[in-house]
This record gives C-alpha cells, structure tokens and sequence, in this order.
C-alpha cells in the first residue's frame, strides 16, 4: 500500500521559518515543498481557476513522482451546487490537465447545508473524462445513505473520509480501489494540532480497510502555525513504521 501524505496548501505566510527557512522567497516555496512531501492538495482552484499556464508551471517546478490532487471550484459545488455540471467540470479539467502526469485526485468539496441529491451527484461524476479519480466530501448528514454509496462505488469515486476533532465525522465507506483522507483540526495541544494516538488510530483504519497494492492520499488541512506540516510528517513517520 503507498500513503501519499501531504498538506492543504502550501502558501501560508506562518510557514516561514517551520518549513520553509527564513528569508527564502515565496516564488521558492514550491520547490522547498516537493522535498519534503509527495503530494499536495491544491486549495487555489477552488476559490479561482488558474490558468493552463499556471497549472503547467507547477509542473515544471516539482518533481515528476509529484502529484497534486485539485480541490474543485466553489461554482460547481457551491453555487451551482453540482447542478449544471457539464461546463464547469470541462473547464477544470481542460485547465488542469497542464499538470500533466502530476495531477492527481480532484476534490468535490460539498457545502455543509447541501442536503442530498444523488441523481445530481451521479450526472456530476459522469463528466468526469474517465479515468480520473475524484473523491467526494459531503458534509450534511442527509448523504449517509444507501444510494449515495451505490453512486460513488459506481462511479469508482472515493468518499473522503474527513476528520475533525480527531474523530471521523464521514462513514468509513470504501466506495473505490484509492482512498481519500482529511484532517481538519485535531484536539492535541498546541492546537489544532494531532495527538499521536489519534494518528496512530487513522493508520490502522487506512491499513484495515485498503489492500496492499491501493493508493491513499491523505492531506492534513490544520495549516494554523504550521501544525499541518508537524502532522503530515508524524504521521508519514508512523506509516513508515508501519510498512505502509
């Protein structure tokens, strides 16, 4: 099983001097990324689309195991709230097919007051060009049901198991052959910090549930004082301990 870990983001100000050394310019920060972690979520397509050009400069700055998993824009999941969905799904994957053989899974972030619509999730997904991953992250608890899980397993998308509080607030649903994991904020201190136990119960969760030859990402979105970056490299350390 590989574990690709990584953070939400990577231009945060309060970063400097907790990943990146004092003093290097933001126009680095990228680069000085990609050497410590495989993966990336990239946050910025959900607020606005960049360009094909930006999304091929990140390309040619990171290295070619990289991958960047792409967080959908806000148009399609909450304006259009996935209605509509055949432009917006085109252009996203038109512009970010730049990243070439870096991109990685995309997220459809839900709002948290979409109820849900499994016929409009369904007519979401199949625009999808095939083969790409997308994992879906609903935060209303009208989606734990029988029919959104028949849709996602026959969609081969991954539910996204998200954490806040460092306890599940999503069903363990395996709903596709890779995985998609989130930490939001965790309860240790300095907050909003991860405990070691509570990482050490997502490892086990992860290795029971995803066979040897699966591909997890995991992407820790705590970003507050760089406790995302303490986060993702505890718990690469406790994989790596693991086997995983």
């Amino acid at each position: 099983m590989t574990v690709r870990v990584g953070t939400s983001g990577w231009q945060y100000r309060d970063w400097s001097g907790v990943l990146y050394p004092q003093g290097l310019p933001r126009r680095s920060w990228l680069e000085a990324y990609a050497e410590q972690f495989a993966t990336v979520e990239n946050n910025n397509a959900f607020y606005r689309l960049p360009s094909p050009e930006v999304f091929a400069r990140w390309r040619e700055r990171t290295p070619p195991d990289f991958v960047m998993a792409v967080k959908a824009s806000r148009y399609l999941t909450h304006i259009k709230r996935l209605h509509d969905p055949v432009e917006p799904v085109h252009r996203l994957m038109t512009q970010a097919a730049a990243l070439g053989d870096r991109l990685g899974p995309v997220l459809l972030q839900l709002p948290p007051t979409l109820r849900a619509d499994p016929d409009a999730l369904d007519a979401c997904l199949a625009c999808f060009p095939a083969g790409t991953r997308v994992a879906v992250e609903p935060r209303h608890a009208s989606w734990w049901s029988a029919a959104v899980r028949g849709v996602l397993e026959d969609r081969g998308a991954a539910l996204c198991w998200a954490d806040r509080g460092s306890r599940p607030v999503t069903p363990l649903w395996r709903t596709a052959d890779w995985g998609y994991v989130r930490f939001h904020e965790g309860r240790a201190a300095p907050a909003p910090r991860y405990g070691r136990t509570a990482l050490r119960s997502w490892t086990d969760r992860i290795a029971g549930t995803w066979p040897a030859g699966a591909e997890v990402f995991a992407y820790f979105n705590n970003d507050h004082g760089g406790a995302a970056v303490a986060d993702a490299r505890a718990f690469t350390r406790l994989l790596r301990a693991a086997g995983r």
